[in-house]
């Protein structure tokens, strides 16, 4: 045999198939921490604001299903590492603001204006440059204030349920310290094992039948007290903390979102969820590193098909999707707050620091980032709007005051 055939066989079948698993196992990664760490959040979002056992796990498996599709279309179309997720930061909101005037269905109507506003970004650039003019201290302010009770949970449930939520603050600071991005997937399936042993101890009774994934249709109700105190916030909150920081971390990458197309699919796929109890889907911020960095490949050109890869896994994950839900649902008091605090202290973190960092506009994220913080509902409106009112009003006193002599 020639000595040059021995360098011609092997080596480059390996070297492909290495080419191939890099991306496909990035993607299966990025699904994966994803969904498990921030699902909790998702499920206490569509709880606070009326939303029954079964229409909460309708509203998340909507989600799964709608990014999932919309992950698949826009990576395969623009052959670039675009990731989609549900709005986390979103379903925070959602957890402070309460059951609104109209119930479930009202709630549902501002998750379809949500999703409208999304899409009209993609339309009209009008709106983009509006939504760029709400100062970024503010926006992160409001967010930091939503964000606060959440985070505050696995502390209180500490003090109420020690032997509960210990074991799982426990490994959440293990995983910190040796795989941070593994940390709350961690304190995950340890909440998982302590409501295992709770339903075993207790007796608890699980419905088979609950077990399976299905849709359940709302029927929108339409609330101008719902439009100002979930609608608005809400499309405020997503455009700022996920689509835009999107935007960005794939232009970190090399990457040039197509915007368009991105708000177009994101806004249509929240608005066509809506009804079945999904709140929002927008540009992945956190998980779209995983998808678009050296994880997936040193060929940046074969990167979408870690994108792609995660949209296929995000559709077998919402197979799950309902039987997550019943067995959260079984679970001791506190214990899901729990880790959606943990899964929320980093977000809660950045936006702290990014609201306070400019010294001029301290005072209106402090003041924002109170009311945000206060739970504050007037006129049957919740404190996200009243929190951002009062910030741009002080900001704009304080920026246009005289100077003293």
């Amino acid at each position: 045999m020639p000595a040059s055939s021995l360098h011609t066989g092997q080596p480059r079948p390996a070297s492909a198939s290495r080419q191939l698993s890099r991306p496909l196992v990035a993607g299966i990664v990025t699904a994966l921490v994803g969904f498990t760490s921030s699902f909790a959040v998702v499920l206490a979002g569509l709880r606070a604001v009326g939303a029954t056992q079964e229409q909460a796990a309708s509203g998340l498996l909507a989600l799964t299903l709608a990014f999932g599709l919309g992950v698949l279309w826009l990576s395969w179309r623009s052959r670039l590492p675009v990731t989609l997720a549900w709005s986390t930061p979103g379903a925070a909101l959602l957890a402070g603001t309460g059951v609104p005037d109209g119930g479930w269905p009202a709630a549902v109507g501002a998750f379809l204006i949500a999703g409208v506003l999304i899409a009209l970004t993609g339309l009209i650039p009008a709106l983009g440059k509006l939504m760029a003019k709400i100062p970024t201290a503010l926006a992160q302010a409001m967010l930091a204030g939503v964000l606060l009770s959440l985070c505050l949970a696995p502390f209180k449930a500490l003090g109420t349920a020690p032997l509960l939520v210990a074991p799982v603050i426990l490994c959440w600071l293990v995983m910190m310290k040796l795989a941070p991005r593994w940390s709350v997937p961690a304190a995950l399936l340890v909440a998982l094992a302590v409501i295992g042993i709770y339903i075993v101890v207790n007796g608890v009774d699980i419905p088979v039948n609950r077990l399976l994934p299905g849709l359940q249709w709302t029927t929108p109700a339409f609330t101008p007290t719902t439009v100002a105190g979930i609608a608005l916030p809400l499309f405020i909150v997503t455009m700022a903390s996920q689509n835009i920081p999107g935007v960005a971390v794939l232009k970190s990458f090399g990457y040039t979102v197509p915007w368009r197309q991105s708000m177009l699919v994101t806004g249509a796929g929240t608005a066509l969820g809506a009804p079945f109890g999904g709140h929002a889907i927008n540009l992945a911020a956190l998980s779209a590193a995983l998808a678009a960095g050296e994880e997936a490949g040193e060929d940046r050109g074969r990167r979408w098909i870690a994108a792609f890869t995660s949209g296929l896994a995000y559709l077998m994950l919402a197979a799950f999707s309902a039987a997550l839900v019943t067995v959260v649902a079984a679970a001791p008091p506190g214990l899901l707050e729990a880790v959606a605090g943990l899964a929320l202290l980093g977000t809660l973190a950045s936006a702290i620091a990014s609201a306070l960092a400019i010294a001029e506009e301290r005072m209106g994220a402090s003041v924002t980032f109170l009311i945000a913080a206060s739970g504050l509902s007037f006129a049957g409106i919740g404190a996200a709007f009243w929190a951002l009112a009062a910030g741009i009003l002080v900001r704009w006193v304080l920026k246009n005051r005289e100077p003293q002599k």
